[in-house]
């Protein structure tokens, strides 16, 4: 039997971000699947006796008779409506695992693939804010003091002109964020539904499997009794197509079983993006403000600045006689100037926050990339399997 042990992700530092993309999903074995959906045992044994009344009925009847072959037409009918919609319900998850990898390449139209591409476009805006250190701190000088000042009022009016930019982005994020949260809803749902099928599938499995036994020990007392012409029409016209059904139930409900397990798989891939999307949001807020606080701290040094620049004009015209003052105060200019700089490590260290958050989260993608194309195949693989015995099921409900 099929089981799934969860584990905690790793402790990470407050800032690094981890990202844990759920392992690609095997494909679920017939014999497998009603284990892993199992049926109450009260219910069993009703189920049980409902297919040895079924047997004993139908192996009193007339082999000619109508109402045998009524009866032979309710076997091959067995489930009818259950294989249908899982089989549908498959086809439905086949589409949103195909759109989910396709998100996952940055192609498509679905909620991954417009967090795919306002991330990629945050990144890219981010870069081209990030502070280079020795751009920071080589140009003109301001007052003949200060260098570097001219570029640092070049960044910040950049950073300035891109804070709409900024703002559209974030915004989209949240609405990316949104739009995954209601594709979670929507899976929770589907998930709700497809189990309740396979409930369904289950518990007719249970009845094939005991209407194969009670039909096979019918076959024999029928035989040690004499009656061998009956005992083998019995085995032809009802045993064939019970374990035939059998075989069609245990199918759809191995890939019913697939596709439960890669809508989990699906909504734990959500879940991993919302909070790197979220991560990435915050951590962007939180370089902004530095970047805010840094511009202020600026401004208010060129004040500083400014006013001592009027002192020094003021006090050129006593020069002469004030000689040793001028000389004391303009040592005290040069060292108010060496030690009032710019905290770019500061800021740069918050850039850097967000570019780890873009490393983790392209890291995320391409693993989860390679899971979700295997769950894909896994899933083409049991849908290309069940497809044949759809089929059949569509047409003798035509019939």
């Amino acid at each position: 039997m099929m089981s799934m042990q969860l584990t905690p992700p790793e402790a990470a530092s407050p800032t690094d971000l981890v990202l844990n993309a759920p392992e690609p999903l095997s494909i679920v074995k017939e014999d497998d699947a009603p284990g892993m959906v199992p049926v109450p045992a009260e219910r069993q044994q009703e189920i049980n006796a409902q297919a040895r009344a079924f047997v004993s009925e139908i192996a009193a009847m007339n082999p000619h008779s109508p109402e045998y072959t009524s009866k032979i037409d309710g076997i091959n009918r067995l489930a009818g409506a259950e294989l249908v919609a899982s089989a549908n319900t498959s086809s439905r998850l086949l589409e949103r695992s195909s759109t989910s990898l396709a998100g996952a390449k940055k192609s498509g139209s679905s909620a991954q693939v417009q967090v795919a591409s306002t991330l990629g476009e945050l990144r890219s805006t981010v870069e081209d804010l990030t502070p280079n250190q020795s751009d920071l701190s080589v140009g003109r000088k301001i007052l003949g003091i200060i260098p570097g000042g001219n570029k640092l009022a070049k960044y910040f009016q950049k950073y300035e002109s891109a804070q709409t930019q900024l703002d559209k982005i974030i915004k989209s994020l949240m609405a990316g964020q949104d739009s995954l949260l209601k594709d979670n809803a929507s899976l929770a749902q589907e998930k709700t539904q497809l189990w309740e099928t396979m409930q369904g599938l289950s518990e007719y499995a249970v009845f094939a499997k005991a209407l194969d036994a009670a039909t096979a020990a019918k076959i024999d007392d029928m035989k040690m009794s004499g009656q061998v012409e009956e005992a083998n029409k019995i085995d032809a016209d009802v045993l064939f197509p019970i374990r035939q059904r059998h075989q069609d139930i245990l199918t759809q409900l191995a890939v019913s079983v697939q596709g439960y397990l890669a809508i989990d798989m699906i909504r734990k891939n959500n879940t991993e993006l919302i909070k790197g999307v979220e991560r990435a949001r915050t951590t962007t807020i939180s370089a902004l403000r530095t970047a805010v606080i840094v511009a202020q701290a600026l401004a208010n040094q060129k004040m500083v600045l400014d006013q001592i620049d009027a002192i020094n004009t003021t006090t050129n015209n006593m020069i002469l006689k004030t000689s040793e003052m001028l000389k004391d105060q303009t040592g005290r200019i040069h060292q108010q100037a060496a030690s009032s700089g710019v905290s770019v490590e500061t800021l740069q260290k918050a850039f850097d926050n967000v570019f780890q958050t873009m490393d983790a989260i392209d890291t995320f993608r391409s693993q989860a990339n390679k899971n979700m194309e295997g769950t894909v195949h896994a899933l083409e693989s049991g849908l290309e399997r069940a497809r044949p015995y759809l089929d059949r099921v569509r047409q003798q409900e035509g019939n």
